[in-house]
Order: C-alpha cells, then sequence, then structure tokens
C-alpha cells in the first residue's frame, strides 16, 4: 500500500497533467459507484396480485320496534271510574280486571229489565195453562210468548251493557300509562289505555330497491328466509335472531324503498313497543375479486389504480368498484388475478415511471390493514 502511495506520489511529481486524469478518473469512478448504490438503495414499493375469497358484508338499516299486538283500551259506558286493579308498565294477564266504571243508570236498567222479564215469565205460565185448557186462542198465546222472549232479550241487553261497565284484559301484554285518573268521569269511547304485546315483536326497516332484488336473488338460490340481528339503541346486539318473513307490496316512489318485516322473539320482554335500533344483514358474495383500498386514487368519480408490468413500467388502468367494506374494494371490472398493483406511493408515482416493486401476500396486505385499523 505504501510502495503505491509512493508510486503515484512521484508520478504527480513528474507528470502534472497525470494528476489531473487520475483525478478526473477517480471523480468519475465515483459518480458511477453512486449511482449504481443510489439504484442499489432504491426503495421497492409495495404491490399485491388482487386476490378472491368469499366475502360477508354487514349491512344496517335503522329499524323501529313493534309490538305483535298493540291495542287502545276505551271506555264501553258512559260513568264514573271507580276502580283501577292494575299498573303501569306492569305485565298483566289475560282474563284479569283493569278497570271498573260504575255507570250511572245501567244498574236501574237492567233491574228493571229483570223485573219485567220475571213479570212476563208469569203471565206466561198463566197464559200457557189457559190455553192448555183451550180457555184462551192460540193467537192470545203466541202474543204473550213473544212478550215474554222481548223481556228476556231486553233484559240480557241491560245486563251485558252492565258487564261492560268492567274492562277485562284481552291478552296478556304490558300496560302503558293511564290516560285517566280514578273518579273521573268517562264518556262513551274515552282511551283509558295502551295494551302491548311483546312476547313476540315485529321490526320494521326500509329496503332499497337494489337490496330488494338481492333478497330475491337469494330466495330463488335456495335461501327462503333471512337471518338478521338487531342492535339496539345503546350499541348492544339483541340475545335473539330474527327471520324476514314480510315484504310490503308497494315502493315509495319518493325514497325508492320498500318496508320489511322481521320477526323476533322476545322472552324476557326486554324491547318495547316504538324501540329503535338497527337490523344487520349478512350478505354473502362468494369468490370476489379483491384489491386494498388504499391501492386506488380517484379522478372526476372514476377509480384507477396503478399497475405494474414485468419491466417495472407503470400505467394506471380505471377499475369499477361493485361494493366495499372497511380498507377493502370489491373489483366488478377492470383488473385480473394476474395484475401488480401498487399499494404505496400512489401520490408519488407517474405513468411512465419505473419502479422496482415488491409483491405482498393477501395475507399480509390483511395483516397490515388489520393493523391500520387499531
Amino acid at each position: 500500500m505504501y510502495l503505491l502511495f509512493y508510486f503515484f506520489r512521484n508520478i504527480f511529481q513528474i507528470f502534472p497533467i497525470g494528476r489531473i486524469i487520475f483525478l478526473s478518473i477517480l471523480l468519475l469512478t465515483f459518480l458511477i459507484n453512486c449511482g449504481k448504490k443510489h439504484e442499489e438503495e432504491k426503495e421497492k414499493l409495495k404491490a399485491v396480485n388482487p386476490w378472491r375469497q368469499d366475502i360477508t358484508i354487514e349491512k344496517a338499516y335503522v329499524a323501529k320496534v313493534k309490538a305483535i299486538q298493540h291495542i287502545e283500551l276505551r271506555a264501553f259506558e258512559k260513568g264514573y271510574l271507580t276502580n283501577i286493579y292494575v299498573d303501569e308498565g306492569k305485565v298483566i294477564k289475560k282474563g284479569q280486571k283493569m278497570f271498573q266504571v260504575m255507570p250511572i243508570l245501567l244498574r236501574s236498567k237492567y233491574e228493571k229489565a229483570k223485573a219485567e222479564y220475571e213479570a212476563s215469565q208469569i203471565e206466561f205460565e198463566n197464559t200457557e195453562i189457559l190455553f192448555k185448557e183451550n180457555i184462551i186462542s192460540k193467537a192470545e198465546y203466541a202474543t204473550a210468548r213473544a212478550r215474554l222472549k222481548k223481556s228476556k232479550a231486553e233484559m240480557d241487553l241491560a245486563k251485558n251493557h252492565l258487564y261492560l261497565t268492567t274492562v277485562y284484559v284481552p291478552f296478556t301484554g304490558i300496560m302503558d300509562k293511564f290516560q285517566v285518573r280514578l273518579g273521573s268521569f268517562l264518556e262513551e269511547g274515552a282511551l283509558l289505555t295502551t295494551l302491548s304485546d311483546v312476547s313476540k315483536l315485529w321490526i320494521y326497516f326500509n329496503v332499497s330497491e337494489k337490496d330488494y332484488l338481492n333478497y330475491q336473488k337469494r330466495k330463488k338460490s335456495g335461501d327462503e328466509s333471512i337471518k338478521v340481528r338487531f342492535v339496539m339503541a345503546n350499541g348492544d346486539e339483541f340475545s335473539q335472531k330474527g327471520v324476514v318473513d314480510t315484504i310490503e307490496a308497494e315502493f315509495d316512489s319518493e325514497t325508492g324503498t320498500v318496508p320489511f318485516r322481521a320477526t323476533f322473539r322476545n322472552p324476557e320482554r326486554l324491547l318495547r313497543h316504538g324501540e329503535t335500533g338497527n337490523v344487520m344483514i349478512n350478505n354473502v358474495i362468494p369468490d370476489a375479486l379483491i384489491i386494498p383500498q388504499k391501492a386506488t386514487f380517484e379522478v372526476l368519480d372514476h377509480h384507477y389504480v396503478f399497475l405494474v408490468d414485468e419491466k417495472g413500467k407503470v400505467s394506471t388502468r380505471e377499475v369499477t368498484i361493485a361494493n366495499e367494506f372497511p380498507h377493502l374494494f370489491i373489483i366488478k371490472t377492470g383488473l385480473k388475478e394476474t395484475d401488480k398493483v401498487l399499494i404505496e406511493g400512489i401520490g408519488k408515482i407517474h405513468e411512465g415511471e419505473t419502479v422496482r416493486v415488491e409483491i405482498e401476500s393477501p395475507q399480509e396486505v390483511m395483516k397490515s390493514l388489520e393493523l391500520v385499523a387499531h
């Protein structure tokens, strides 16, 4: 090494121009090596081949809960409310007493009708004896019998009116708030309360025309019933699963939707009539072609990706999105599984540029997306 140093020093002293040539060669070599080193150290960009897999897409629909039976209870007769046998918000059983309305005249009317019936019965019995002895005519006997039937009907009518002053529970359910108070004077038909049977629930939600057609396609393929879940207002999922069992006949022309109805069991009576939440439906898309959303960019509402050919040259291609879900796009048209799609450097790369790429597996891509999501 020292001998080489003294050799070049002597050369430079003897041939000054050699010094210039040597330095030029040294500089050129340095620049070439730096260029090669830069080329070698140029960062590889990550790319991925579009891949296929079955995708389950979960869609939420704003929904409203309805009791399977929800009725208004009203007074049949006018009178004072003399008794309330139940309480608001409680589960009450079929046949149980609820309200007692004391009518002003019905009991007197019933007693009068009962007395008239008893008198008619005595009269008819006497008439029947006389008719059998041929003392009176057949016509007189028929008239007495008709009077008896009439008085019996009037008594039964008065009795029924009197019976209707007590309001009984028509089915087991949850009682709503009182609309009247004890001692109130009620007109005929006055609203007393409402009653809800929430042992089963009908949950209604509106579905777009597109989703409706997809549902009908699923039915044709053998999936007769769509099982759904219900997420309550606090974000918790309701414990029971439901089934879509009814679709209304007509689309709303203004919203472009049609109401669906799902039936849920509600054994603990947790959900009540009028609650809101979201119905969740899972839709399976088989063999979907997938790319990460970050691989795309938009120009005037059109989606594009950067493709890299075998020589590393970059080109753009428009793609059509069939559906999307967190971090991923399902591709309808524009790509095939053998394409190399850039997933890095999207904002820095230009068409026609040459790049070096490293192909990532779908598993690696999904893992990185999960890390980003966290």
